[in-house]
This record gives structure tokens, C-alpha cells and sequence, in this order.
């Protein structure tokens, strides 16, 4: 009596080569999926910040801006001083 599901899988059930196919298809998918996380995270890990050249290039925009008389001193210092803030705290972040 060998009705249903053949034993062992022969007989002619599953996917055959198409099975083959898929599986070996989601398996590649699988690895390239890793390889992307490894380099993100590594990536993400070695991130510099961008605040060094950021900040450099506001303060040589507030210097030029004083330079032209378009801010008091007052106001040079202060936006000076909102400027470098980030800049120390990723300093001494790096320490």
C-alpha cells in the first residue's frame, strides 16, 4: 500500500532541478547578503565624522563674514563658540 508521499523522497516529489536551482540561488543571496552587512558595519565602525572639515569650513564662512563687517564681534564669538562645541566633543571623544 504505498499510496501518499513516496519514502525517502523518490517517486517524483519535491522540485528536482528546479528545487536545486532555487535552493542554490538563496544560498548565494544569502552570502552576498553577509558580505553587504560585513562592509556596512565595517564601514560604519572606521565612519571619521565629517565634523573636522564641517566645522573648519563654518568658521573660515564666519571669518570671511566678519571680515566684511556683516557681523558685530559679539556675534562672531558667539556663533564662533556654537561652531567649535561639536568639534570638542568629538575630540575629546576620540581620547
Amino acid at each position: 500500500m504505498m499510496m501518499g508521499w513516496p519514502m525517502m523522497g523518490f517517486g517524483g516529489g519535491g522540485l528536482g532541478i528546479l528545487g536545486m536551482i532555487l535552493s542554490f540561488i538563496f544560498f548565494v543571496a544569502i552570502i552576498i547578503g553577509i558580505i553587504f552587512l560585513i562592509v556596512w558595519l565595517v564601514r560604519r565602525a572606521s565612519y571619521s565624522g565629517e565634523i573636522i572639515p564641517k566645522t573648519n569650513e563654518a568658521i573660515v564662512i564666519l571669518k570671511e563674514r566678519y571680515a566684511r563687517g556683516e557681523i558685530t564681534k559679539k556675534e562672531f564669538e558667539d556663533v564662533k563658540k556654537e561652531i567649535s562645541e561639536p568639534l570638542l566633543q568629538y575630540k575629546n571623544y576620540l581620547k
